[in-house]
């Protein structure tokens, strides 16, 4: 189907995500539109009869929105810097004036109300103060108004503007204002403003953390090539690379599009697709990954896909694609918040017409109308989701996992299956020696740490490493040859050995006895890599390598499956290696060879079956597939790019972590639950009683100075009860120990 995505500016909150979301729906032709405000993008599929610029006209008579069709492979993400810095002046301003009144107030520093002069003033610098701190709510709520929208800005804006200007009518005309309603509200003007303003702050914050993966991404892409031409090599950008065109690349730089190999031989870390650290060996016929970094060799290849073809712009798009993926709780904010405002607005319109035509109270009608709007102003209603959320992140930060999207807190407790990557999740990432077999292991251990000593191989340092920690003696080693991907040979003490697999064995007519062979088959058959060293063509013994499970790995994996969580394997390893842990574990379901695409639509396949599913990884092949689950975790030591894409960060090499995580959440989502239902309590008792259902006998209530009060302390009660979070531990039960 045809894909537009569009970047958007103006939206401000969950209304304007279902307004949009609507009216692109209905365009004819459009089969899916979803719409995400953290990237502030519009992903559309439909019919190839759409246009951009029909999509961008639908976006802006919606509201005050700005659109425009996103470009491939440009950053085209806004820097949140300076807004956030404006954010956070303007609802710094607001906490102080509106706070320093309010003490004022209380202390009873303040003139009577017959000081005219001295009202009037204070009244304009609380105006100039709403204009610099809450301009924005103003300026799109009139926006929105012309095109026939209403968002939170226009019930914050509406709020705010009839506590100011019910209180300057007071303080100029105060004759025709009743005796019950002469009280200003200048502060729960301001304290309003600058409390909606603290969440805009937070989700900007959110907004720029979330953008990162894409830019890291970026980063991936080399800007210049070496293109070869009739002979003659020269610098091109790598936009202007063409598929057929000859490539060279030198050894340590990165290979800048997807080719196959037409000279060189070479090894290449291809850990950003595959995840795994050990270099694969390219040679002539061999395809080449854009991005992936060339070892100690010279390579020339072909060019074979370029731009929005290659790999790794394939990669790019699927994380794009996934962290536009929004869960159907999402959504519950979307709808609350669509009906919320107009709801509020026709109930004043509703009272203030009672009160005037039908009971003729004008005097009730105007103080009623008013009190609706600043008691329903949805302080708490906004903060019950995020204060929560900002609260149980903290909490997480403590304990070693480090947040970086709140739903993930919602989230986590709901998770029915987890994908594991292997390398560098379940294991450590770095090849070990665990196995040394011959007659004298120690002095196999030597010679082998001996002529890895000039490799430069992950296995040749795993095997010098480990000689060094038995504190075996390393002699030097003359007349050293390396065969990529086969093995090395030198002298070591005027003797010639070589070690490597055993097709480098073969190649030098090295005999292997059958009860060598007996030692060392299990150990390839668990997974393992095996080494031999021979002196000439006699074997003298071999050494395994493996990359050992992180420590408690095996009890996290038994509490996850004892709370009911099916688990899986997905990694571009080998199959025997990955078979091998996922037995050694516990773990079922297993599939190797997987690259980053095929974990990807791996998840989105449990996903359609109705499956919550969490993804931990640590490596840029991991990237799309964190994003696409519901909830992705990356190890803290992994790639820039995994924890760039997921949605928590495992700080320490801990996968308990995880129990912890899913234990946390069940708290916050009790939590917000329960600001949630004290909101929606708070506005449904309230309202009523801003009307003036009650009155005379709840007469003292139909005031909005008590309005405001009563507002403060909903988004108060809201954040004391939030807070208690803070005393949250986590409980290790029966079956988890």
């Amino acid at each position: 189907m045809h894909q537009i995505t569009l970047s958007i500016s103006g939206m401000g909150c969950a209304a304007c995500v279902g307004k949009i979301e609507s009216k692109l729906r209905a365009v004819p032709g459009v089969a899916l539109a979803e719409v995400n405000l953290v990237a502030r993008t519009a992903y559309i599929e439909g019919s190839d009869a759409l246009t951009v610029a029909q999509l961008v006209a639908v976006v802006e008579e919606a509201g005050a929105y700005h659109a425009v069709a996103r470009v491939d492979g440009e950053e085209d993400l806004d820097d949140d810097h300076e807004m956030l810095s404006v954010r956070m002046q303007q609802t710094g301003l607001a906490l102080f004036a509106g706070g320093g009144y309010l003490i004022a107030h209380l202390m009873h520093w303040l003139p009577d109300l017959s000081v005219q002069p001295f009202w009037i003033v204070v009244g304009l610098m609380v105006l100039a103060v709403m204009g610099f701190s809450g301009r924005h709510f103003f300026v799109g709520a009139w926006q929105g108004f012309r095109h026939g929208s209403f968002t939170m800005d226009t019930l914050v804006a509406m709020g705010t503007a009839s506590a100011w200007l019910y209180s300057m009518v007071m303080v100029t005309l105060p004759s025709i204002v009743p005796v019950m309603g002469r009280h200003l509200y200048f502060d729960a003007a301001m304290i309003v403003i600058a409390l909606v303003n603290l969440g805009r702050f937070l989700e900007a914050k959110a907004r720029g953390r979330a953008n990162g993966a894409i830019r890291s991404l970026m980063g991936m892409q080399v800007q210049w090539a070496h293109r070869v031409r009739e002979g003659v090599e020269d610098d091109v950008l790598r936009v202007r690379v063409e598929v057929g065109d000859m490539l060279r690349v030198r050894p340590g730089e990165s290979i800048p599009v997807d080719g196959e190999v037409v000279d060189g031989r070479t090894y290449v870390d291809e850990s950003m697709l595959t995840g795994e650290p050990i270099p694969v060996v390219k040679t002539v016929g061999d395809s080449v990954i854009g991005g992936t970094q060339n070892g100690e060799g010279s390579l020339l290849f072909r060019v074979t896909r370029v731009g929005e073809d290659t790999a790794l712009a394939q990669i790019i798009e699927a994380v794009r694609r996934a962290q536009s993926f929004k869960p159907d709780i999402a959504r519950l904010v979307d709808t609350v918040a669509g009906w919320f405002v107009p709801f509020v607005m026709g109930i004043a319109c509703l009272t203030a017409f009672v009160w005037w035509l039908w009971l003729d109270r004008v005097d009730l009608a105007w103080i009623s109308a008013v009190t609706v709007l600043v008691i329903a102003c949805p302080c708490a209603l906004g903060l019950a989701t995020p204060i929560s959320i900002v609260v149980g992140v903290g909490k997480a930060a403590e304990i070693g996992l480090l947040i970086r999207n709140g739903e993930a807190l919602e989230r986590a407790n709901q998770m029915t299956d987890i994908v594991f990557d292997k390398t560098g999740t379940l294991t450590e990432g770095k090849p070990k020696v665990v196995d040394v077999i011959g007659d004298d292991p120690q002095r196999v251990m030597q010679i082998a740490a001996a002529l890895e000593m000039h490799s430069e191989h992950p296995l040749g340092r795993a095997i010098v490493d480990e000689a060094k920690v038995r504190e075996i003696f390393i002699a030097a080693c003359d007349a050293f040859v390396m065969e990529i991907g086969r093995g090395v040979a030198g002298e070591v003490e005027g003797q010639a050995y070589v070690l490597g697999n055993r097709a480098w064995m073969e190649s030098h007519h090295v005999h292997f006895p059958p009860h060598f062979s007996a030692q060392w088959h299990p150990l390839a058959a668990a997974g393992k890599t095996v080494m031999f060293l021979a002196k000439g063509e006699q074997i003298l013994g071999a050494i395994a390598l493996a990359d050992p499970l992180r420590a408690g790995v095996d009890n996290t994996v038994r509490a996850l499956k004892q709370r009911g969580v099916r688990l899986h394997i997905l990694t571009g390893d080998a199959s025997e290696s990955a078979q091998a842990i996922a037995q050694q574990i516990g773990i079922d379901h297993c599939v190797a060879r997987q690259l980053p695409q095929d974990k990807q639509r791996y998840i989105s396949k449990l996903q359609s079956k109705g499956c919550v599913v969490g993804m931990v990884g640590d490596g840029m092949n991991d990237a799309a597939a964190l994003a696409q689950a519901d909830l992705g975790f990356a190890m803290g030591s992994g790639t820039e790019i995994a924890l760039t894409s997921a949605d928590v960060v495992l700080m320490h090499a801990d996968l308990q972590l995880l129990l912890m995580m899913m234990a946390l959440s069940k708290a916050v989502l009790h939590n917000i639950k329960q600001n949630l239902l004290g909101a929606f309590a708070y506005n449904s008792f309230a309202i009523p009683v801003a009307m003036g259902v009650f009155y005379p006998s709840w007469g003292v209530l139909l005031n909005p100075m008590v309005a405001g009060a009563a507002m403060a302390m909903s988004s108060i009660t809201v954040v004391l009860n939030a807070n208690r979070l803070r005393l949250w531990k986590y409980q290790i039960l029966k079956d988890e120990s």
